[in-house]
C-alpha cells in the first residue's frame, strides 16, 4: 500500500513540476461579444477589465486549463447610455454580480491548433457548462524577456436568457450572443 501511494505521490509531483501557467498579455488581448440590434445590425462591446490564465504540461496545450474572469462595469460599447443601461439590473446587474467567470473542465483536439474548449461559465449568479472554439494562433518568444508566448482565439454562442440577461423579446435583443476572447499569454 505504500508503493502506491509513492507511486501516485511521485505522479502528482511530477505533474506539478511540468504544468506551467501562461499569464494574458493585455496590452495584446481583448475579451468581448456581438450581439444583434433589432433584427437588423450588431452591436460589438468588449470587457476593458479582465484576467486570463492558462495552465498546461503539454507544448501543443492539449491539456490546458483556461481561466477567464472580467468586470462587468467594465463594460464598453461605445455608447455610454447604453452601457450604464446594461450594467443595470435589467440586464447584467453589475451592482450584484461584478463579474462573469470561466473555468475550462475538459479540452479536445479537433484538428492541428484546433480544440473544443468545455468549461463553466457564471455570469449573473448562473452557472451552466457551455463549449466553445478554440484556435491556437502561433507560438513564439518575447524578444524582451526571453519567454514563451502563444496566441489563441476562443469564439462561442451562447443564449443570454439561459442567464438571465435581459427580459427585452429576441426581436429588439437577439437571443444569441456570440463571445469572442482574444490574445498572447506568457509562460511565467
Amino acid at each position: 500500500m505504500k508503493k502506491i501511494t509513492l507511486v501516485a505521490t511521485a505522479l502528482l509531483m511530477s505533474f506539478a513540476t511540468f504544468a506551467q501557467t501562461w499569464k494574458v498579455d493585455k496590452a495584446h488581448a481583448k475579451v468581448g461579444f456581438t450581439v444583434t440590434h433589432l433584427l437588423m445590425s450588431e452591436v460589438d462591446g468588449n470587457f476593458k477589465a479582465f484576467d486570463a490564465t492558462i495552465t498546461s504540461s503539454k507544448e501543443d496545450f492539449s491539456d490546458a486549463v483556461f481561466e477567464v474572469s472580467a468586470d462587468i462595469n467594465s463594460i464598453d460599447t461605445d455608447n455610454e447610455m447604453r452601457d450604464n443601461d446594461l450594467k443595470s439590473e435589467k440586464h447584467f446587474d453589475a451592482a450584484k454580480f461584478p463579474k462573469f467567470t470561466f473555468k475550462s473542465t475538459s479540452i479536445s483536439k479537433v484538428a492541428d491548433k484546433k480544440y473544443k474548449l468545455t468549461g463553466d461559465l457564471t455570469l449573473k449568479g448562473v452557472t451552466k457548462p457551455i463549449t466553445l472554439d478554440l484556435a491556437l494562433t502561433g507560438t513564439g518568444m518575447n524578444g524582451r524577456t526571453k519567454k514563451p508566448k502563444a496566441g489563441f482565439k476562443i469564439t462561442g454562442i451562447i443564449k443570454r436568457t439561459d442567464f438571465g440577461v435581459g427580459s427585452m423579446p429576441a426581436a429588439v435583443v437577439g437571443e444569441d450572443v456570440e463571445l469572442r476572447a482574444v490574445g498572447e499569454f506568457e509562460q511565467m
